[in-house]
């Protein structure tokens, strides 16, 4: 996407999505986004596009560390119950309590018995959140093994992005194919008709970025809306279905 192009969509995009926070504050609505994806996939800069000129009152952004000890004993969703949102009021999780289906499941930081567990719970637990009013969605951020090197490879040398490097980007080449299966047991065990899965093809970011807002603000409604700005591409974010695989918009 040129440059000039992204930079008249994003705010265009921007100014819908202050309209739809304007709206959820003045109706009491809480909005709940999820961002997974493999490492270096773009979440964080997509959450920074998405708040940019939002009010941060109304606004949170929750990127949890590693689980303290009390939390490792605790039931697993506990620790991210305190961070849903309130009425009128939007959270963007940056990673969220399927990191038990992805980093964890992978990485072996949880046992074959709590993953089992997390994958029979996570559909309620959804189901809760979706009954009680909350308005859900989740991203799958998705990216090439290719250029997903190229980024990783980049933050090593970038002095502005040594702060996202971690063990954990460490293992994602070597781990490609690992992330690849757990990936794919999610989203045909969690992909609910509640709460469906919504792929994002990220090789290009700003095309990711500028499609993923789209594709929100469209199924939404607020005052003043402008439909003609939201037609997503459909081969760069999709609801969850085989044909993505077909399309090219999931990785191997």
């Amino acid at each position: 996407m040129k440059k000039s192009i992204y930079k008249k969509e994003l705010y265009e995009l921007q100014v819908e999505l202050v309209k739809f926070q304007k709206y959820v504050i003045e109706k009491e609505i809480a909005v709940c986004l999820l961002f997974e994806g493999r490492d270096a996939a773009g979440k964080d800069g997509t959450i920074k596009r998405f708040t940019e000129h939002l009010s941060p009152r109304e606004a949170r952004t929750v990127a949890l560390g590693k689980p303290s000890d009390k939390e490792t004993k605790s039931w697993y969703f506990q620790r991210y119950v305190p961070h849903l949102p309130s009425e009128g009021e939007i959270v963007f999780f940056n990673r969220s309590w399927y990191n038990r289906a992805g980093v964890e499941k992978v990485m072996g930081f949880c046992t074959a018995k709590q993953y089992k567990t997390f994958m029979e719970e996570v559909g309620s637990f959804e189901q809760m959140l979706t009954h009680s009013g909350v308005r859900f969605f989740k991203y799958y951020l998705d990216i090439s093994k290719k250029e997903q090197k190229k980024r990783l490879d980049a933050r090593k040398t970038d002095p502005l992005k040594q702060w996202k490097l971690s063990p954990i980007d460490a293992k994602a080449q070597e781990k490609w194919k690992a992330y690849s299966k757990a990936r794919d047991a999610m989203f045909n065990k969690t992909s609910f008709v509640y709460a469906p899965w919504y792929v994002v093809h990220t090789d290009d970011k700003k095309e990711a970025r500028i499609n993923v807002m789209k594709h929100f603000l469209s199924q939404n409604n607020y005052p003043d809306k402008r439909e003609e700005l939201l037609l997503y591409d459909h081969n760069v974010v999709c609801k969850f279905d085989p044909v993505c695989y077909d399309k090219g918009m999931i990785a191997p």
